[in-house]
């Protein structure tokens, strides 16, 4: 008999970051306060002095290092390394939450493939507006007065996959690219906390390219 929301085993949760990990901090200490059904198990980083790496062994969370820079091999080759150091924390495609956190480096199919509708990403933008990169510049530079943040599935496209949090941010007058990053930043820690927590306790699932609500 299928376990309903209450009963379900915990998920166990990876983070990939690059950089500071503010996103991957929120998300951690949610979970161990309970607020996201799920054990973080593993921080990963493509960086080797991402100072998200020294935030997650502060929080008691495990850490390793997948260096892209000057990574020799393909994009198959560095998602099977990902794979496998996911594995190796027990974060598997049927046990497993896939959050992407600052991750600068794009995810390839077959790992899009096995986590499927277990991989997560937050974007500073209300997709579909603004994907890709410097998405606060795109904003200031179109003049829209709202834009905000999405916590979408990941999909084999760039920001493209199924939506299932928004927050939006109004842009005040004499904004800035840091001051506007600052304020989209703060909901993205909400955000992303709401989307986790959805994904992991079943209230969200992908069906049919479309994050449904049970």
């Amino acid at each position: 008999m299928a376990l309903t929301a209450g009963t379900r085993a915990p998920l166990r949760m990876a983070v990939l970051i690059s950089g500071r990990g503010s996103n991957m901090a929120s998300l951690v200490r949610a979970a161990q306060a309970g607020r996201i059904r799920a054990e973080p198990r593993v921080v990963i980083s493509s960086r080797e002095g991402a100072a998200g790496l020294a935030a997650a062994r502060r929080l008691g969370v495990a850490t390793e290092v997948v260096r892209s820079a000057g990574f020799g091999g393909s994009r198959l080759e560095y998602d099977r390394l990902l794979a496998s150091a996911l594995r190796r924390h027990g974060v598997t495609p049927r046990a497993g939450l896939v959050c992407l956190a600052g991750f600068m480096r794009i995810v390839g199919p077959e790992l899009v493939s096995a986590y499927r509708g277990r991989l997560l990403n937050v974007h500073p933008a209300l997709l579909p507006s603004f994907p890709g990169l410097g998405a606060q510049r795109q904003a200031l530079d179109a003049g829209v007065r709202v834009t905000g943040c999405t916590v979408h599935f990941v999909d084999a496209g760039v920001d493209t996959g199924p939506i299932v949090a928004q927050r939006a941010v109004r842009v005040l007058d004499g904004d800035t690219e840091e001051s506007l990053s600052a304020r989209i930043l703060a909901q993205e820690h909400r955000a992303y906390v709401e989307a986790a927590a959805m994904v992991a306790d079943g209230r969200v699932r992908l069906r049919r390219a479309r994050a449904a609500r049970a």
